[in-house]
């Protein structure tokens, strides 16, 4: 078989499982290099969060992976001088793959593995960037920004775009249509689809109420005050609203929820961080899924709800949008930080309560093909290319 070398900062519950389903599939071989070590343990502080994260589903499992020494003086996948490795281009090279997969060129040690191995190896790429909040015009800031990165991606072989919004901002920065493959973001739609827990009971939720829920970072980015703001201007004494997470967004949320009238503070929950094994509960206490961020280049929280069969509404800076909302059928597409815009939206949902069950089972039907198999054999694929010398 051909080997694969993947670089990445650290293990991510999105992208372990598919590492484990290219392993077990055989059809290439894999070995996975993060580059944060630090967080080897498995544990690691979230600043969205504000607090030490481990996930509770294995990450490590079924697979090849060594972490690299990282030796910069303040580790981290926050800034490019986090990721400092000096073995491990060493290290690549001792493994001797094929063809080498690398996650996000911000990074020192990565950028590094991109440049040098150059027209040796081929030089596979992944990342979930778009234009979605590229400034309109022409200003000096972003001619230099496209000539930077058109630089960078000369030393890429073939990207891995994830969707409609990833393939446009590639094709910006100069890669061409036939350096671009299809290998869509996804989750694990079959572990998300199983049971029929929900938690409405333990947070005093009728069960026939219509339930709004935001899972994610309290943060100015992910915009949950402007969700607050929009439900607490609803009319509908049915309509409850729930929020999942923690952040430094929190208390103020939390007392902005207080100081509403007891008829409206009485429909507006909050609960803390919730790991994975939990999430699939958690969505299913609420109908429609929101995710109102001012930036999100996909959005896979969206999947998750959908998996769960969740009408969902999203802003119109989520990369996701073009590719898993389909207006009126599964969800609807708000205008970002229009709160006006947003209730709008909540109110489609309440003035037709008999379609919300048809749009989640859409949402449903429409996740099924966003697989973790399709990125499998789009890698496949690409490696199985490469000639030997």
């Amino acid at each position: 078989m051909k080997k694969l070398a993947i670089i990445t900062t650290h293990p991510i519950q999105y992208n372990a499982p598919w590492f484990k389903l290219l392993a077990q599939r055989k059809i290439i071989e894999i070995k996975v290099f993060y580059t944060w070590s630090q967080v080897e343990n498995g544990t690691k502080y979230d600043p969205g969060f504000g607090t030490h994260v481990k996930w509770d589903i294995p990450l490590l499992e079924g697979y090849d992976y060594s972490f690299v020494k990282n030796v910069a003086s303040q580790p981290g996948s926050h800034h490019f001088q986090g990721i400092n490795n000096p073995t491990l281009i060493k290290e690549i090279e001792t493994y001797d793959p094929a063809a080498i997969l690398i996650f996000g060129w911000c990074f020192n040690s990565h950028l590094k593995v991109l440049r040098f191995f150059k027209g040796k190896k081929k030089i596979l790429f992944r990342g979930d960037s778009t234009l979605l909040n590229e400034p309109a015009g022409v200003n000096v800031k972003k001619l230099l920004r496209r000539v930077f990165l058109k630089w960078v991606y000369r030393c890429v072989d073939a990207a891995l775009y994830v969707g409609t919004a990833n393939q446009q901002y590639y094709l910006a920065h100069g890669l061409t249509k036939e350096q671009l493959v299809f290998a869509p973001h996804a989750i694990d739609n079959d572990r998300f689809k199983k049971g029929i827990e929900n938690e409405r009971d333990t947070l005093g939720i009728p069960k026939d109420a219509i339930v709004f829920i935001f899972t994610g970072k309290f943060e100015t980015i992910k915009d949950p005050d402007l969700l607050l703001e929009a439900f607490i201007s609803l009319k509908n004494e049915n309509a409850h609203l729930l929020l999942v997470g923690n952040g430094e967004l929190e208390n103020g949320l939390r007392a902005k929820a207080g100081q509403q009238a007891v008829a409206i503070s009485n429909r507006i929950h909050f609960m803390s961080f919730q790991n994975q094994v939990r999430m699939p509960a958690i969505y299913r206490t609420g109908d429609i899924f929101v995710l109102p961020s001012r930036s999100e280049t996909w959005g896979l929280s969206v999947n998750e709800a959908m998996a769960c069969s969740k009408a969902v509404l999203v802003s119109d800076r989520c990369g996701c949008k073009n590719d898993l909302v389909k207006e009126g059928v599964n969800g609807f597409v708000f205008n970002s930080r229009d709160s006006n815009d947003l209730a709008r939206k909540l109110n489609d949902f309440l003035k037709k309560p008999g379609q919300i069950d048809s749009m989640g089972a859409r949402s449903f039907e429409l996740i099924q093909s966003w697989r973790f198999e399709k990125i499998c054999m789009a890698i496949e694929e690409s490696v199985r290319e490469v000639t030997n010398p």
